[in-house]
């Protein structure tokens, strides 16, 4: 007897009445009549996470993403019912749930509605792979924006937008252009001053559509997996930011050199061109900390060798570079060629390590080196063995940091660009396809190559560079932007990538300054380091088949600007570390959209250019070619102009003036930066005062410093200083009060105060209570500044 067993395609699936409910400490379980589960974990006040299982079944739960640090706990958890809802009830948020369709609306303790499901949960089960497709919508709500999502190269406002998670290598990508080369599947909604985010952590392919298909609706995707989420509570975007960060891992301190300009080319080679550029460097007085070697240092383009004939001493030609300030990057990519002479792939075959196709050949693929194989991230055994492959590099040879790039993964000649979906992964003990894996084989290459450098850096802290990234991949390192294009257009972009970056939780990050495909015009070099001296990450990069791009490539007017911000970054590095350090501490990013900055605004809302670099500065990149300035938005409250000290009141759009060797940044009032000396190289000069800029404010203002050893952990057993300096300012009268916790000492002994701004003329002063005569200090009337002890506790400054 023949039975028809064609297995029945049926579409969208939606939970049905909810028929149990339990609930374990923190998880709350609902299980609906056709087999659904819904698993509700509180895992703060203000964090809820939302997983959902079909045919009466949860998977495993596994994440890459999820920061083992994470903070958890809440005060309050009640659970009530009435005949149409369940209802959770915590100290920040109610969550109704209908008990008819598993579909939720949660409020505010205000009552106010901050997101619900239209459709909510639904599925497609697929009998191609196994699984489902798993699906949620939501109502959008009205004037919702929406931000977010990763190095999407597009309008820092998603509203209208359809886009997708598929790492990709996309060469001289262009505007819109999606995917591209990470995978952050979290968005930020803001509606009615206020603001949530959503995390669907799951790894694989998944899009996202913000009212571009339905007006009215937003929805996210997987094409498998299962639908896991966290929904985070703000009201403020700072608070779902920071959240998500903790959620995903805080960063580590990075060494202060990481901060510097670093100037890097595919490829400078041999050795002499690489001691050239070092040399022109100093010569031409342009600060520099990192060169970088591309992939034609190695032994034909295997990993971890090195092309005797282009570098036959690079021991010596580290430790010479180091000498003079230079700290040496060099990048690993993940194709290992197949060479039987060849140390490392012949180690990795033996122990098994590379990825292989479903029914059991090595993935074979063609990158730099010709056909490789490619080891398997996701195995922790793989990961262990990557690590100690940088002995010698990092160890023995004195490299500062390493680059990883193709790690989307990339493959070449072949139409998907990648793997095929049939290779297989160990994926910390849960097996799958490369379907789920592909978005997070770059930040587990990332994650193996920051433990060997760890490792072999130690005492010192680690450098690292991905260029594909997952949710989480900030625990690793820093990441750039990929291969970005010599263009106007490119400029725009890179400025909206860096922040939309940071507010995905990852801050440390850059783009190709001057663009890595075709050749930048004198002018928009120009424009591009004046923009990327205020990106966290901060370097020149370009292919050498189009020219060179260092600063001196270009005439003596583009020589003098490259050098003038270069120079103004490092006189910020303090500001900019202390920055870091609230990254790494609280999450808080490094650089803040206007949007972020001030969400009440509705003018920010839909603000591309504008930027606040940590705190208190405000940047307005110059983007378009023969300009002398420009129009743009200054937020609510009153702001310095850095180059005039003209005070402004915000709130409102102007037009500044900015010739090429000048671009709008402005100071908020009551801020206090901290500064260095001009330094050719991180740790050049000992510092014996530190200057504070004051910027004089009627009203109180908190400024933050942070300092410590610049490298090493130390920091970590309390050897740090974190000074709190609150600024009171009046119509006569200006107090400086100090805070100072950590057992750090710094090698300066004085504060050097540069007062903007002071409305009146200065009859006294007085320091932790005693009138200090002014013959008894360092003050210079005309430059208006003063020298004081740096163990002050209160400054009076009458007039």
């Amino acid at each position: 007897m023949i039975t028809n067993t064609e297995l029945k395609q049926q579409g969208n699936q939606f939970p049905n009445q909810i028929i149990s409910f339990h609930q374990d400490v923190d998880k709350l379980y609902f299980t609906t009549e056709n087999g659904v589960i819904m698993e509700m974990t509180i895992v703060r006040d203000s964090v809820f996470r939302f997983r959902y299982g079909t045919r009466h079944n949860l998977e495993a739960d596994f994440s890459y993403a999820i920061s083992e640090d994470r903070i958890t706990g809440y005060n309050k958890l009640e659970i009530s019912e009435d005949l149409e809802h369940y209802i959770v009830t915590t100290s920040k948020l109610v969550c109704k749930i209908e008990k008819i369709s598993l579909q939720k609306k949660i409020y505010n303790t205000k009552g106010e509605l901050v997101n619900e499901d239209e459709l909510g949960f639904h599925y497609e089960e697929t009998f191609e792979f196994g699984g489902n497709v798993v699906k949620m919508s939501k109502r959008a709500q009205e004037k919702e924006a929406y931000y977010g999502l990763g190095d999407k190269p597009m309008h820092s406002n998603l509203r209208g937008k359809r886009v997708q998670n598929w790492a990709t290598d996309e060469y001289a990508f262009s505007k819109d252009r999606d995917p591209i080369y990470k995978s952050v599947p979290f968005y930020i909604g803001l509606h009615h001053s206020s603001a949530y985010g959503i995390f669907f952590d799951n790894t694989f392919r998944t899009f996202f559509d913000f009212t571009h298909e339905r007006l009215n609706t937003t929805s996210f995707w997987a094409q498998g997996g299962e639908m896991n989420y966290y929904f985070i509570y703000g009201p403020e975007m700072k608070n779902v930011v920071t959240s998500y960060t903790d959620l995903t891992g805080k960063a580590e301190l990075p060494p202060m050199w990481a901060l510097g300009y670093h100037q890097c080319k595919w490829s400078y080679y041999p050795e002499s061109n690489f001691r050239e550029i070092a040399k022109k460097f100093r010569e031409h007085q342009i600060p520099c900390d990192g060169l970088y070697l591309d992939i034609d240092y190695m032994d034909g383009f295997r990993c971890f060798t090195w092309d005797k004939e282009k570098f036959p001493q690079p021991k010596q030609m580290i430790k010479d570079l180091a000498e003079d300030g230079f700290k040496t990057v060099v990048i690993i990519d993940p194709g290992i060629k197949i060479d039987p002479e060849y140390s490392v792939y012949q180690e990795a075959l033996e122990k098994d390590y590379f990825c292989k196709r479903a029914d059991g050949p090595y993935m074979i693929g063609k990158v730099w080196p010709g056909e490789c194989n490619f080891p398997d991230y996701t195995n922790p055994k793989v990961r262990s063995w990557w690590s100690g492959l940088f002995k010698e590099l990092i160890g023995d040879l004195g490299v500062k940091g390493v680059w990883n790039d193709m790690n989307e993964p990339a493959v070449m000649e072949v139409p998907n660009k990648t793997f095929p979906n049939d290779v297989r992964h160990d994926y910390d003990g849960h097996p799958c396809s490369h379907r789920k894996a592909h978005n997070v084989y770059g930040t587990q290459m990332a994650r193996a190559t920051y433990e060997g450098v760890k490792k072999f850096a130690y005492p010192k802290r680690p450098f690292v560079i991905t260029r594909s990234a997952y949710s989480g991949a900030q625990r690793y390192g820093s990441s750039w932007t990929g291969d970005n294009v010599a263009s106007w257009e490119h400029l725009w972009i890179a400025n909206v990538q860096v922040q939309r970056m940071c507010l995905s939780g990852m801050s440390f990050t850059g783009t190709d300054i001057g663009g890595f495909a075709e050749q930048p015009t004198g002018e928009l070099y120009a424009r591009w380091i004046q923009l990327g001296v205020f990106h966290p990450f901060c370097r020149t990069h370009s292919s050498g088949h189009h020219g060179d791009q260092e600063p001196w490539s270009f005439d003596e007017e583009v020589l003098n600007i490259s050098r003038k911000f270069i120079e103004l970054r490092y006189t910020l590095l303090p500001y900019l570390y202390t920055a870091y350090y609230k990254y790494s501490a609280q999450g808080e990013p490094i650089l803040k959209s206007l949007v972020y900055f001030d969400q009440a605004d509705p003018q920010t809302h839909f603000r591309t250019d504008e930027f606040i670099f940590g705190d208190s500065i405000l940047v307005c990149p110059v983007l378009e070619p023969n300009s002398k300035g420009r129009r743009m938005y200054l937020p609510k409250g009153k702001w310095y102009n850095f180059w005039t000290n003209e005070v402004i009141s915000g709130g409102k759009e102007l037009w500044v003036d900015a010739d090429i060797d000048s671009m709008p940044i402005f100071v908020k009032a009551g801020a206090i930066i901290p500064r260095f000396p001009v330094m050719q190289y991180v740790g050049e000069k000992s510092i014996d005062k530190l200057q504070l800029d004051l910027f004089y404010k009627d009203g109180i203002e908190t400024s933050e410093i942070f300092e410590d050893a610049q490298d090493g952990y130390d920091y970590k057993k309390g050897r740090f200083s974190l000074r709190s300096l609150k600024l009171t300012g009046k119509s006569n009268d200006l107090i400086i009060q100090q805070h100072k916790s950590g057992t750090y000492i710094t090698e300066y002994s004085h504060f050097k105060i540069k007062l903007h701004g002071i409305p009146f003329t200065i009859k006294s002063i007085e320091i932790d209570n005693v009138e200090i005569g002014f013959d008894d200090i360092e003050y210079d009337k005309k430059t208006q500044t003063l020298e004081v002890s740096k163990e002050f506790t209160e400054i009076h400054i009458t007039g």
